[in-house]
């Protein structure tokens, strides 16, 4: 060890390695490394270039790529973030060599400069300043036409490789030595100044805007927007106007703002910079101040000219800009601190700024407008297909094509995609592409040859270890959507920490808040999302962020379950999983709000549950669904989540969940016409509830099967089914269950011509709901009432029953039995003789029913049109 100690020392023992547990430790400290000793001699040597000391800058920078060895950390695997460091490094390391070669030129040596730059362009052929070296080395050895060759070889590999001409200054030098202009020679005078290479001509209009996306389509208003700022700017010609175009990745950013570009850029005189600042690219980040070295050199300042510092580099750039009226296009950024070296300081420039990122400092700090690029409409996704495929023929498989606008979530990447499969596939039909993408599992896989998972990459990369962990687990979220609430129960962690998480998410777009306190994948990030959390997340972390889920939803809901329907006779939920506090909803209003902006999540969370081993959950969740969903007659919905709470409740032999789930899913099918079905259902729920020993939801069952008797014209069978109810419930002291049997009991009695019967049953049961509270219950037996004053002719009384029912239907958001009481109102209101107010009922009716997709729509419809004069 002392042997290397010296060596390392140069001869005297260095103290930079130390002994520690288990081995040694090198310490090395600032400036002892060979890139630092690289970076300092670097610099010195381009300020001395600068500063036109030729000798010095040579020295330095002589000194600077002699401390390279072969490739920076060639033997070790190089991770992404590894990787793009190396680049960086790299890439400086290439700016020194280039730096060398024009001092080695100025000092008059041609051959060396000839023979480094060949093996350099050998491992680098898109360097178009080392061409221009190459060619001036050339030239000044007398090999002409060697310069010229390489001129032509530059341009065939930029053309190969980036389908772009040489830059203007690399042809301004074409022509120059075609011409032999006396500014190329070398200074032949030994003994005087050191030579130097004149500078180039000041470029007065550049124009490096990238080509425009073809077949751009749509965007009309966000175009608006950005041509309303210019005109704006136009106002103010001291003002500098920027754009922030943010969004997430792969909906088409770059081809707004470039397709903006070229519409506008006769409106700059002085003509347009671009940069592509990568900020969210594996090969590494564009430093702002070699984008600023790119930007004065398009504006004529050369190399050698070009300031070492940050902060001077960006003086003299809008030093250039303030007397000019150009547009900058900064495409790709990070975020603010990447940009802001970069705009302009006054002038009449405009800026126009891409990213993922929000850019809120930006918007903030520099008073930039934000503009927000969603996903294309569905017209918008069509007319994209129709340039790439052909109008004619999207017009012989229209539903294939709005198969695949769906499946690709309108984004403008994946619609690329799906385009381009089509496009060189013109034998398949469009509905096979289209069935690629059905299953959200599969879609991601289908869009492989656009590498859609690695440009998602770039943005999952960018995010902080919370916030990147927090991406992964909204993954396992069904949708369509979610709180901050349920985000922190994936996460297992409170709603204070995840918040700034989700802020993460949302600034880069990996999230949207598409209304206050929701939170929104695109299908295509969620699938993402799902293969980072099947991928990078063990089987048990995965259980139990679904499990934190799941409580969160049924201990949400069941709360709020309680308040829609306190009549009802409760389950008894799963235990919550800890006794964190949660932020329950204290009223039915509330209540209400919560299951209307839930309902669609709850719907996939049974699924969901039950798909994944937690039975339990999936059928409380479907049991507090329902005091939403039957109210408003939304079948199709109790039909689908009482299916699955059936068969999982089955699955772990829970019979008071069966008994549940038969019961409900029977009422379903009752509502939709399948009365054998429903029947069956409800004996087997009977049964159970026998089994059980639970009178009350035996009474309960018995309650709905008198409905169903009376729907199929048993009207005997169901009056005695609503009697053996009723002594059940008066059995256990159930006095709401009761009070809502006697209005049964009395509708079926109105039903038979025996009125007077009917209203006393049915008055005795209002008189108990108003004690009780029942408001909802009230409203039923109003309606029967309103029946039975009707046959019995006292119409005034039965609207007027009719229309307070209404009201209290409308109270508790019971729509469907609103639309049933409206039809009645209208029958009274025409035997009545006022047709008018007969209309406006079944035109209500009717429209509830269209809402829900009761097909009563078309009965009331009918009424209507008898209405109408012949």
């Amino acid at each position: 060890m002392r042997g290397l100690r010296v060596s390392l020392g140069g001869g005297t023992p260095w103290d930079g390695i130390v002994a520690v547990a288990g081995g040694y430790l090198l310490r090395v400290g600032p400036g002892e490394r060979d890139l630092d000793l690289f970076e300092a001699a670097a610099a010195r040597g381009r300020d001395a270039l600068a500063a036109s000391e030729v000798d010095r800058a040579e020295a330095e920078l002589c000194a600077a790529v002699g401390l390279w060895r072969g490739a920076p950390l060639s033997d070790l695997p190089l991770r992404s973030a590894l990787a793009r460091r190396v680049a960086q490094v790299e890439e400086r390391r290439l700016l020194a060599e280039e730096d060398y070669a024009e001092a080695v030129l100025a000092l008059g040596a041609p051959a060396e400069v000839v023979h480094r730059l060949r093996d350099l362009l050998e491992r680098h052929p898109l360097r178009q300043r080392a061409w221009g070296q190459l060619m001036v080395g050339l030239y000044r050895l007398g090999d002409v036409a060697g310069a010229l060759e390489a001129f032509r070889q530059a341009r065939q590999v930029l053309a190969e490789e980036t389908g772009l001409d040489p830059a203007p200054e690399l042809a301004t030098l074409y022509g120059d030595i075609l011409h032999h202009r006396p500014g190329l020679a070398a200074n032949s005078d030994a003994d005087g100044p050191a030579p130097k290479m004149e500078p180039a001509p000041l470029i007065q209009h550049p124009e490096q805007l990238p080509r425009a996306v073809p077949g751009f389509v749509g965007r009309s208003n966000e175009l608006a927007v950005l041509d309303a700022l210019l005109d704006g700017g136009a106002q103010e010609p001291t003002t500098v106007v920027i754009s922030a175009v943010s969004g997430m990745a792969g909906v088409g950013k770059t081809a707004l703002a470039l397709h903006w570009a070229h519409r506008v850029a006769d409106r700059f005189p002085d003509g347009q910079l671009y940069v592509n600042l990568r900020g969210y690219d594996e090969a590494g980040v564009a430093a702002p101040s070699d984008a600023l070295s790119g930007f004065l050199e398009a504006l004529g300042v050369p190399p050698a000219r070009i300031p070492a510092g940050m902060e001077a580099r960006t003086g003299l750039y809008r030093s250039l800009l303030a007397s000019r009226r150009m547009l900058v296009v900064l495409d790709n950024a990070r975020d603010s601190t990447q940009v802001r070296p970069l705009l302009p300081g006054v002038g009449g420039c405009m800026v126009v700024v891409t990213s993922r990122d929000r850019l809120s400092g930006l918007i903030a700090a520099e008073c930039a407008r934000p503009l927000t690029l969603g996903v294309l409409t569905a017209e918008e996704s069509m007319s994209l297909l129709a340039g790439r495929l052909g109008a004619g023929r999207i017009a012989t498989e229209l539903t294939a094509v709005a198969d695949l606008v769906d499946a690709a979530g309108r984004l403008p990447l994946a619609l690329s995609i799906v385009a381009a499969r089509a496009a060189t596939h013109p034998t398949f039909p469009l509905g096979a592409i289209a069935a690629e993408l059905h299953s959200s599992e599969a879609r991601l896989d289908a869009l492989a040859d656009g590498d859609v998972r690695r440009v998602f990459s770039w943005s999952y990369l960018a995010l902080g270890p919370d916030a990147a962990r927090l991406f992964t687990l909204l993954g396992l979220h069904p949708g369509p959507d979610l709180t901050a609430e349920a985000a922190a129960a994936l996460a297992g962690v409170s709603t204070a920490a995840v918040t700034p998480r989700l802020r993460e998410l949302t600034r880069l777009h990996l999230l949207t808040e598409h209304a206050p306190g929701r939170y929104a994948f695109h299908d295509l990030l969620r699938a993402y999302a799902s293969e980072l959390a099947e991928s990078s997340e063990h089987a048990d972390d995965r259980a139990a962020a679904r499990q934190r889920l799941y409580d969160h939803y049924l201990h949400a809901a069941y709360p709020a379950a309680l308040l829609l329907q306190p009549q009802w006779p409760p389950i008894e939920p799963l235990p919550p999983l800890s006794a964190t506090a949660r932020r329950r909803v204290t009223d039915h209003d509330n209540a209400l709000a919560w299951f209307t902006a839930e309902h669609q999540v709850l719907v996939r969370v049974v699924q969901q549950a039950a798909e994944n081993g937690f039975e339990a959950y999936a059928w409380q969740i479907a049991w507090t669904l329902n005091t939403f969903v039957a109210p408003r007659g939304l079948w199709q919905d109790q039909l689908a989540t009482q299916r699955v709470a059936l068969a999982a409740a089955e699955k772990i032999n829970d019979l008071a969940g069966q008994a549940a789930a038969n019961r409900l899913l029977s009422r379903a099918l009752t509502r939709l016409g399948d009365h054998g079905n429903a029947e069956h259902l409800l004996k087997r729920a009977l049964e159970l509830h026998e089994r059980l020993g639970d009178p009350t939801g035996q009474a309960q069952t018995l309650h709905n099967y008198c409905e169903l008797c009376y729907l199929d014209g048993r009207v005997d069978e169901a009056l005695a089914h609503g009697r053996e109810a009723l002594r059940l419930y008066r059995l256990v002291g159930n006095s709401s269950g009761e009070a809502r049997t006697l209005n049964a009991i009395g509708w079926l009695l109105a039903t038979t011509g025996d009125y007077a019967q009917a209203i006393e049953s049915c008055t005795e049961a209002l008189a108990q709901q108003q004690r009780s509270g029942d408001r909802n219950g009230q409203a039923a037996t109003l309606d029967s009432l309103g029946f039975a004053y009707d046959r019995l002719g006292d119409r005034d009384r039965a609207a007027e029953c009719y229309e307070q029912a209404i009201q209290l239907f409308r109270d508790s958001a019971d729509r469907f039995h609103e639309a049933e009481t409206l039809v009645r109102l209208g029958d009274t209101r025409e035997a009545m003789g006022d047709q008018k107010a007969a209309a406006v009922a079944w035109r209500q009716a009717a429209r509830i029913f269209e809402d829900v997709g009761d097909p009563a729509a078309e009965e009331a419809r009918r009424r209507l049109e008898r209405l109408l004069p012949r």
